[in-house]
């Protein structure tokens, strides 16, 4: 897998020197795999507002090992007000695809990976369906087979990350191979993987309808046709906007237009649904909010893409 390290952040930033760093997937392994996401703040004290992590709806799910300390899922709409309710998550846990954009808190240090999956790679591999999964979490230990069970061992007794990289990469590149649907394709983005699987669903069994189209979207990934569309439109409107971000000042009216919504109205409703925050207030958190780490890393690794 090829890694992305984010970078130092500057002298006087409000952000943490916590280690976040992500893994991009192989040819090989790339229609089942995202990334695998890195996050590491052992070795540092940060005050309670800086241990929320924020994430977007996504119709990705998780397979996450928290190796050291512990993390809650915050039930509250977002930014969440200081007595939400919070929900302690497995050590070792699978986590569906989520209609709503969403956040954790950890209580002091914490190392964790995350494996970013597909819902038809997700059941491909692991026979989980991502709709049973919707907007929660189950105990990896409970609901995984044996084989996943000896990677999680192996995983948490590895001597560091880039070895458990290898490991994770080890059991899934065999196990992929064996399990993977026949029209499994290559998708970097939510929008292009939502694109194939509309075809596979249209060429699936015997009705071909659009709404037998949708009933069967639904029922891999939980979530409707329309909502997909959403998120994928959302992710595409983001990371042009990191983009633009790079190259100089970014114009909305522009953007909207680029990435397919009626006005720049629309872009900021669609956007405030999917990640809980108005296109310029996520902008600023990018550049402030220690909970942003993931939008970071995201929009990190589509720059480093779209150089090479």
């Amino acid at each position: 897998m090829f890694k992305i390290d984010q970078p130092p952040h500057p002298v006087g930033s409000p952000l943490s020197a916590a280690r976040n760093a992500m893994w991009l997937p192989r040819a090989g392994l790339a229609a089942a795999v995202r990334a695998v996401v890195l996050r590491d703040s052992r070795g540092l004290t940060l005050p309670d507002a800086q241990r929320y992590t924020y994430f977007p709806a996504s119709p990705l799910c998780t397979i996450t090992w928290f190796l050291h300390g512990d993390c809650h899922l915050v039930h509250a709409s977002l930014p969440p007000p200081p007595d939400s309710r919070r929900e302690r998550l497995p050590d070792f846990c699978v986590g569906g695809p989520f209609n709503h954009p969403c956040c954790s808190w950890v209580s002091g240090e914490v190392h964790a990976l995350m494996l970013l999956l597909p819902p038809d790679a997700l059941l491909a591999l692991t026979g989980l369906q991502a709709g049973e999964l919707l907007n929660r979490f189950a105990d990896g230990s409970r609901v995984l087979d044996d084989g996943w069970q000896q990677l999680s061992r192996a995983v948490a007794a590895a001597a560091d990350d880039e070895a458990r990289i290898a490991l994770i990469e080890a059991f899934l590149t065999p196990l992929w191979a064996q399990v993977r649907p026949p029209q499994s394709l290559v998708s970097r983005l939510n929008s292009d993987w939502l694109q194939h699987l509309a075809l596979r669903a249209a060429n699936s069994g015997l009705g071909r309808s659009v709404r037998q189209v949708e009933r069967r979207i639904k029922s891999w990934t939980g979530q409707s046709l329309r909502e997909l569309n959403g998120m994928g439109r959302a992710e595409r409107a983001f990371l042009e906007g990191v983009a633009a971000e790079r190259d100089g000042l970014i114009n909305w009216g522009e953007l909207a237009d680029q990435t397919g919504y009626a006005d720049q109205s629309h872009l900021c409703r669609q956007t405030r649904r999917v990640t809980g925050f108005t296109p310029a207030e996520l902008r600023r958190r990018l550049a402030e909010d220690e909970g942003c780490w993931v939008y970071r890393l995201w929009g990190l690794s589509e720059l480093h893409l779209r150089q090479d």
